[in-house]
């Protein structure tokens, strides 16, 4: 009887082994390798950059520049023109763009052209220049155009997208909004996108000098168009509704400038006793952010 046992157990054993000859065990398949992440998004990736210092980013949270550039359409490849970049916090931000995605950065600067230029702003324009000029593999070739009361006009159709930020007033109390406006409209090309961004006054009448620094929205669109502009949007991500706008020093009161002191008394004037409370809690303006085109089969 064992025996019997024992030869069905051998006849079942190479019965299994035949089996297993004839179907193959399928190894499992190799796990796919993870995906790699997708590229960094060049915007958010020049918005975070190590160049950026400390103080500029935290005004992020007051400029919103991720969705500003968005809502302007700023794309890769363009060639960009900022307007009067003054101390550069945009700068910072759209010169490594255009470097990363293929595009051109330029600025205005003092106009050289001009024989009244003061040494000073000469100066000012050379320290700029040499900032970006130390870091290439960041800001690529940075190129500056003379920019001014009596600089000659822009490079016609040559910029797809031009910021000005927070200098209309600027203008309007120089005398200067219709040439910057004509010579930004002849400088971009059809379709090109004029983005700006400014201290929002209440509606109503607009001091022409713009004193306190605030200009209405109705204002900036009529002037824009008066050039040739066509407004494309408008958008409320620079809002500010704690802003009252009847601050003692006008804008400048509010952050990031802080003034204690009237202009007329100089840029270091303070005034050690002033209290500065209510205007800080206020944080930084009521801005309009403004979209407007050339039109596309416009010419300069």
């Amino acid at each position: 009887m064992r025996n019997v046992l024992l030869t069905s157990a051998l006849v079942m054993l190479t019965a299994l082994s035949g089996c297993s000859k004839q179907e193959p065990v399928t190894e499992t398949p190799p796990v796919a390798e993870a995906t790699q992440p997708a590229a960094a998004d060049p915007l958010v990736a020049s918005i975070d950059g190590e160049w950026r210092s400390s103080d500029d980013k935290a005004r992020d949270v007051y400029r919103h520049p991720k969705e500003a550039l968005e809502f302007w359409g700023l794309a890769p490849g363009m060639t960009v023109l900022e307007v009067q970049p003054g101390g550069g916090w945009w700068s910072d931000i759209l010169a490594p763009y255009a470097n990363k995605t293929g595009g051109q950065y330029y600025a205005t600067a003092a106009d050289l052209g001009n024989p009244e230029l003061p040494e000073a702003a000469k100066q000012a324009r050379k320290d700029f220049e040499a900032r970006f000029a130390a870091k290439p593999d960041v800001y690529g070739t940075v190129q500056f155009v003379n920019f001014g009361a009596k600089s000659a006009p822009l490079p016609e159709n040559t910029f797809d997208f031009a910021l000005s930020a927070r200098s209309f007033h600027g203008w309007m109390g120089s005398g200067v909004t219709d040439k910057f406006l004509k010579d930004l409209y002849g400088a971009l090309k059809p379709g090109g996108i004029l983005a700006i961004e400014q201290h929002r006054a209440n509606p109503g009448e607009q001091d022409p000098k713009a004193a306190s620094g605030y200009v209405t929205e109705e204002y900036v669109i009529e002037q824009a168009k008066k050039a040739g502009f066509e407004l494309v949007e408008k958008s409320e991500i620079n809002a500010n509704a704690q802003d009252t706008k009847d601050h003692p020093f006008g804008v400048w009161t509010l952050p990031p400038t802080k003034r204690t002191r009237p202009y007329s008394e100089g840029p270091d004037a303070n005034d050690p006793n002033f209290d500065r409370t209510k205007y800080d809690a206020i944080g930084e303006s009521d801005r309009m952010t403004l979209k407007f085109r050339k039109p596309a089969a416009a010419s300069a």
